[in-house]
C-alpha cells in the first residue's frame, strides 16, 4: 500500500509519478524500497488517468451484506420435575 500512497501523494502535488520520484519519497519515510514493486506500478500506471480512477473509484456502490430472514424460533418448553419426586426415585435405587 505504501507504494499506491506514495503514488497519490505525488500526483496530488503535481509531481511526475517515476521510479526515482517513488524511491526518494519512501526512502524519506524510511521505508524500504522494492525495486520491482516501483517498475511494476509505473509501467502499470503508464495508461492510467489517475484523477479518473479517483472519480470512478468513489461514485462505485459498496455491496451490502446479504439480507437473512431470521425465523424466530419457537422455544419448546419442558414440563418441569418435581425435585421431590425426582430425588424419591433415586432413593428408592439404593433401597
Amino acid at each position: 500500500m505504501q507504494y499506491i500512497y506514495t503514488t497519490l501523494l505525488l500526483h496530488e502535488t503535481k509531481q511526475e509519478v517515476s521510479e526515482e520520484r517513488i524511491k526518494k519519497v519512501l526512502s524519506a519515510a524510511g521505508s524500504s524500497v522494492d525495486e520491482a514493486k516501483i517498475k511494476a506500478l509505473v509501467a502499470s500506471l503508464a495508461d492510467v488517468n489517475i484523477d479518473e480512477a479517483i472519480k470512478e473509484a468513489a461514485v462505485m456502490p459498496s455491496a451490502g451484506a446479504p439480507v437473512s430472514e431470521h425465523k424466530k424460533e419457537e422455544k419448546k418448553e419442558e414440563p418441569k420435575v418435581d425435585e421431590n419426586k425426582a430425588a424419591a426415585g433415586l432413593g428408592s435405587l439404593f433401597g
